[in-house]
């Protein structure tokens, strides 16, 4: 059953990816409304999202390649290959970034993100996909602190308030988790707060600059240097192990079709800017989280508790409230700007007055 799934993500992967080049060649078409997408649009961004989770548990707990830092590296050196290649030939158009633009800001993201991918990679290897999940569902918690400390997100009492409903509700599925790991929590955990680092440094570093960066863009600038940052350890803790261990498995097909995988959930996203509300797209996020749940039951046959589930459950609605109420801010934020931009407009008479 899981070659089978392996085996439909790797075609998939390689029919969107011609899509996605085919569409960044063609020229925009104008006429066509912002939000005129419909819902099977997101179907691709599903299953690689979906993919790209149960592949990397597949390769780190099954298939014989229980090297998290490897395969982030691995992953980071082919999206760079693959970005530069799009975006040298033409298809997608660079930004201009000076050397020391490049310093301050992509430096310190590329950083986070290699933590981040690094350290949650790792997690697989000790915690099952859904717990993962449910992990997860803590990310709005980590990025309105990491928000709050650097001066991005506004304090309040009623955020405050839904931080914490999400916390308890984490905690209960925490609390019903049946494979309860220690270890895999606290790297689950590092992965989110370097995440929510990372997120609060794009808002700081990259919008503050007026850099605008695409998935694409955004893997041509940060993959390269993702790569340098998980070399270190790299070398330091999974190099010699790696090379003495005669029972790792480097299958070829795997590792490549894993990449891929990879690379096309950056093009779905890319394909998908723009055309989507942000609240489809927040709403998507919370379904995908639930499939990906059900993936790791049926495919992993990972025990889920009904703590677990009631535990995730409350997490899950006080995220919905909190992107909702996310989205109904960033409405009024731009019904406001319209009407300051249309207030500040000259009045032009209708009539030209006659002299005398």
């Amino acid at each position: 059953m899981t070659w089978s799934i392996v085996d439909a993500w790797s075609t998939e992967a390689i029919d969107v990816f011609r899509l996605g080049v085919g569409a960044l060649r063609r020229p925009r078409r104008r006429h066509r409304p912002r939000y005129a997408v419909r819902p099977f649009s997101l179907v691709p961004l599903f299953h690689f999202t979906q993919a790209v989770i149960t592949y990397n548990k597949f390769l780190l707990s099954v298939a014989g390649f229980p090297y998290p830092i490897a395969l982030t590296l691995w992953h980071m050196f082919f999206c760079s290959t693959i970005a530069f290649a799009i975006v040298r030939s033409g298809w997608v158009r660079s930004v201009d970034m000076s050397f020391e633009t490049y310093v301050a800001a992509i430096v310190p993201i590329g950083g986070c993100y290699a933590v981040a991918l690094w350290i949650g990679n790792a997690a697989y290897l000790h915690l099952s996909v859904s717990f993962i999940q449910m992990l997860k569902a803590l990310m709005p918690v980590a990025v309105f602190l990491a928000g709050s400390v650097m001066g991005t997100e506004s304090f309040g009492v009623t955020k405050l308030a839904n931080m914490v409903i999400i916390a308890v509700g984490v905690a209960i599925a925490s609390f019903g988790e049946l494979n309860f790991n220690v270890f895999g929590v606290a790297l689950q955990l590092g992965s989110i707060i370097a995440e929510s680092i990372r997120l609060t440094l794009v808002q700081l570093l990259l919008q503050s600059r007026g850099l605008k960066l695409n998935p694409i863009t955004t893997l041509y600038y940060v993959s390269p240097c993702c790569f340098v940052f998980l070399l270190v350890p790299f070398f330091g803790l999974e190099l010699l192990p790696l090379a003495n261990d005669a029972r790792v498995v480097i299958n070829p097909f795997y590792m490549i079709t894993n990449a891929s995988v990879a690379f096309c959930l950056n093009m779905a996203v890319f394909l998908l800017i723009g055309k989507t509300s942000a609240l489809t797209m927040n709403v998507a996020g919370v379904v995908k989280d639930w499939a990906l749940i059900a993936v790791s039951v049926f495919v992993f046959g990972d025990p889920v508790s009904s703590v677990n589930l009631g535990g995730y459950l409350v997490a899950f609605l006080a995220v919905c409230y909190y992107n909702y109420d996310k989205y109904q801010a960033a409405q009024k934020q731009a019904a406001e700007r319209e009407r300051v931009r249309l207030e500040e407009v000259p009045l032009v008479p209708l009539v030209k007055e006659e002299d005398g």
